[in-house]
């Protein structure tokens, strides 16, 4: 019996262009931090080199550490001394990115939808931002914190998407099992791989991210009317 909805975040409950997200998050970081003597395609380089250790995180520390130990490697352990300016520049600029995103109301409903029906309802977003970043997405769809029982930042979590130890993490959390649960998302690898673990998945063909050109014919999917509807038969 399905107890769990997991929701994906980006490109799923807030619609986006993958690549024009990157660019807009990256280039608005990589000028907020200029001023201080870091060169923005050197910050740029790191930040990207930085999502690929958390990517490979072992689960020996957080995504969080493992992300400044490689970015502080790559330009210098005084950058640390800067980390305020990254708080700063999720408050303020990071804001504008929002401008790249887009917006649809049915995510809201899906969410509704899953609580009414009685689902636990949880953000399975690969845990490569801190709090405040994911909580600003959040908000983009239209979502405040309290909407879902838990949701995955670097501060808390090991490991990433497509590692199947991350879904393990959140399953586990819940203290329920992978057959008692859903995930929903719109990338081919990331979030339908969680199917290996006996979740159900439903693939969001809407923004659908398909890297590697995978036969997805086996899995449940379509747009969000098709996602509403299927919810509504669980």
């Amino acid at each position: 019996m399905i107890k769990v909805i997991m929701f994906d975040l980006d490109g799923t409950l807030l619609p986006m262009n993958q690549d024009s997200f990157v660019k807009a998050y990256f280039g608005g970081l990589a000028k907020k931090i200029e001023p201080f003597g870091f060169k923005p395609e050197e910050v740029v380089n790191a930040v990207t080199k930085g999502v690929g250790a958390m990517i490979k995180n072992d689960g020996t520390l957080t995504n969080e550490e493992v992300f400044w130990n490689k970015f502080s490697e790559l330009l210098g352990e005084g950058i640390k001394e800067h980390k305020d300016l990254f708080e700063d520049y999720y408050k303020n600029e990071f804001q504008t990115v929002r401008a790249v995103c887009g917006f649809d109301e049915r995510a809201r409903k899906a969410v509704e939808i899953a609580k009414e029906k009685g689902f636990r309802v949880v953000l399975a977003t690969s845990p490569m931002f801190p709090k405040i970043a994911t909580e600003s997405r959040m908000s983009w769809a239209g979502f405040k914190p309290t909407d879902f029982e838990i949701y995955s930042t670097y501060e808390d979590y090991s490991f990433c998407k497509p590692n199947l130890n991350y879904y393990k993490a959140v399953i586990e959390s819940l203290d329920v099992l992978p057959e008692e649960c859903v995930m929903v998302g719109n990338d081919v690898l990331e979030d339908m791989v969680a199917k290996e673990l006996g979740v159900e998945v439903f693939l969001l063909t809407d923004n659908l991210i398909n890297r590697k050109d995978k036969d997805f014919s086996e899995y449940n999917q379509g747009g969000f009317d098709e996602l509403i509807e299927y919810l509504k038969s669980l």
